[in-house]
């Protein structure tokens, strides 16, 4: 399927890895020009150079901390004009929320809600006058069903969703869309971190947590980074401009909901 944005200019963020570098990989099989960013300069070259390899479009890097007014900038600089902004960031450890210091509480806001807002805000009028852009946010499933431990992670995450809300409806006029993926447990180093934290916390094994959390989700498995680069892609289509605003779950049916 031809997505309809060859040619098109991303800045994907934290996309040295994980999901996020799954993202970029599948916006430039669709031919679009990527800048990718990570904060380890070495990983990034490494992705930099795979994904450009792979698909033949440029692949732009930022070695940046996105959370920092600096590392924006840098994005910015390197993508002044993007079509497609795919908003991503590693979110706070595994913590009690009855431990969390003040700094760590603003710490986790900025990397998961302010961060996303301020590079919105420096995107968006540029894709009103073009009358095309896609916003994609990597928020979490936990947004829809919070788990213990990463609560602040799921409220930094919720208050991006909610503030955006009204802001998709103002600009869907344009062609500019806004919308959110919540990914479950994926094949990832951050589920690594998380397993072994748990693990950690409950004294037991990490195959034990591992094998516990596979079989509570319907799929009986982890998702593929793969399959949620193919979710971002389309959303950043040309035939999904009457999607906005959404929130979209992929996380093979472990959130028990009916909508």
């Amino acid at each position: 399927m031809d997505l309809g944005i060859r040619g098109r200019n991303a800045i994907v963020c934290a996309s040295s890895k994980g999901l996020g570098r799954a993202c970029a990989l599948a916006l430039a099989e669709a031919g679009v020009n990527v800048t990718i960013n990570g904060r380890d300069a070495a990983g990034l070259a490494r992705t930099a150079k795979e994904i450009a390899g792979a698909t033949g479009v440029t692949v732009a890097s930022v070695a940046a901390d996105v959370g920092t007014p600096e590392g924006r900038k840098a994005l910015l600089a390197a993508c002044p004009s993007p079509d497609i902004l795919v908003n991503n960031n590693s979110g706070p450890p595994l913590k009690d929320f009855r431990q969390l210091s003040h700094d760590e509480l603003v710490a986790g806001a900025n990397a998961n809600m302010f961060t996303p807002i301020e590079l919105v805000q420096q995107v968006i009028g540029g894709m009103i006058e073009r009358k095309f852009g896609r916003i994609i946010n990597i928020t979490s499933s936990s947004v829809k069903a919070p788990l213990a431990g990463l609560d602040l992670s799921s409220g930094a995450r919720a208050g991006l969703t909610a503030f955006l809300a009204g802001i998709a409806r103002q600009v869907a006029h344009a062609n500019v869309t806004i919308n959110h993926i919540m990914p479950g447990a994926f094949e990832t180093d951050r589920l690594v971190a998380a397993t072994t934290a748990q693990a950690k916390m409950r004294g037991v094994s990490e195959d034990e947590i591992s094998n516990t959390r596979r079989q509570s989700i319907p799929a009986r498995r982890f998702g593929d980074p793969r399959e949620f680069g193919q979710l971002c892609a389309y959303l950043a289509s040309a035939q999904a401009g009457y999607i906005t605003g959404q929130s979209i779950l992929i996380d093979g049916g472990a959130v028990v909901s009916a909508f």
